[in-house]
């Protein structure tokens, strides 16, 4: 296993992830990730913000990370933190459990970059992600509303959230 920053020459691959896992969501859930801007994920991965964990050579995992989450966070959002999003898993690898993988490699990016919490979010009051969460660590902070913004993307306009934080030992 290896996690490593996404380049360019995966977007395509980030980017059937992404309806892979969306047509995943669709079959279990009432709310689903959008069609994501591809000059957003491009932006995030020559910031250096996309990383992917390989098995074998093969991309088996994705996510993207900020250190600024104000928007979804509100008062709450802080610059002790390390909010994570977009969480996919390929097809071929459904089921391994990698956010505890992403967990490990996040308690350490934490302490490098001198960060206290792994934060994340989620639409809907998804049952089955908040048991997954918070059996993986994580404190479930309770549903947030939030509002209608052009800085928001698509699914996160007028959207309830989840909010999740793991605090660093």
């Amino acid at each position: 296993m290896k996690i490593t920053n996404c380049t360019i020459d995966d977007i395509d691959l980030i980017f059937e992830m992404y309806i892979d896992a969306t047509s995943y969501q669709k079959e279990r859930v009432i709310d689903y990730w959008p069609e994501f801007d591809r000059d957003m994920v491009k932006n995030e991965i020559i910031n250096k913000r996309h990383f992917k964990l390989l098995i074998n050579e093969e991309v088996a995992c994705i996510w993207c990370i900020t250190f600024d989450d104000r928007l979804i966070w509100g008062d709450r959002n802080n610059n002790k933190s390390i909010y994570f999003h977009r969480i996919a898993a390929h097809k071929n690898y459904r089921g391994k459990n990698y956010v505890k993988k992403i967990i490990s490699w996040g308690t350490k990016y934490a302490l490098v970059n001198k960060k206290k919490y792994l934060r994340l979010d989620t639409v809907g009051h998804n049952k089955r992600l908040i048991e997954y969460y918070t059996k993986s660590g994580f404190k479930f902070l309770g549903l947030t509303k939030l509002f209608v913004s052009n800085e928001l993307p698509q699914h996160y306009q007028n959207a309830s959230v989840c909010l999740f934080e793991l605090e660093i030992i």
